[in-house]
């Protein structure tokens, strides 16, 4: 079954729906309070799933446009590593991530009052600092963002 750009974009979107799913249960399942990083890094997984599908919707009648879906999924992707970057190396380390662009981004766009039991901020980045196998969450939605990354880029190459 070759990978054609639509069945990319199929995987990328449910890659980022399974981790919010994962980051949910391990909220409201295992008492792991999110950060306002981690919340911001759910939207930017929730935008490249809605990318993904619009790009396979619009992509039946117009076929670039799963092409610029994947482009612009990319381009996200390369949003989340550097999310996670500055998650892992600066704000992991502050006592509290308020007044960060992430915290900001939450709180002002309404989503976290709004949406609190999927975007509601419960920890600082310092406490939100939780291993699953041994190795940090943010380096998980890291190496995940990488991955899409390269599904995107892929499914943005391809002419299907």
């Amino acid at each position: 079954m070759p990978l054609t750009s639509s069945r990319l974009l199929h995987l990328i979107a449910l890659l980022c729906v399974a981790a919010v799913g994962a980051a949910l249960v391990s909220q409201h399942l295992f008492d792991m309070p999110p950060c306002a990083w981690c919340v911001f890094q759910r939207l930017l997984f929730l935008i490249i799933a809605l990318i993904s599908w619009a790009g396979l919707l619009v992509g039946r009648r117009l076929p670039a446009a799963r092409r610029v879906a994947g482009a612009l999924g990319g381009l996200v992707a390369l949003g989340g590593i550097a999310s996670g970057w500055y998650q892992y190396t600066v704000a992991a380390e502050m006592f509290s991530c308020d007044r960060t662009f992430a915290d900001h981004f939450m709180v002002n766009s309404g989503l976290d009052a709004g949406i609190p039991w999927l975007f509601g901020i419960f920890a600082t980045c310092m406490d939100a600092r939780v291993e699953l196998f041994g190795v940090e969450y943010v380096l998980w939605a890291m190496a995940l963002f990488a991955l899409l990354f390269v599904l995107a880029i892929m499914s943005a190459l391809r002419r299907d």
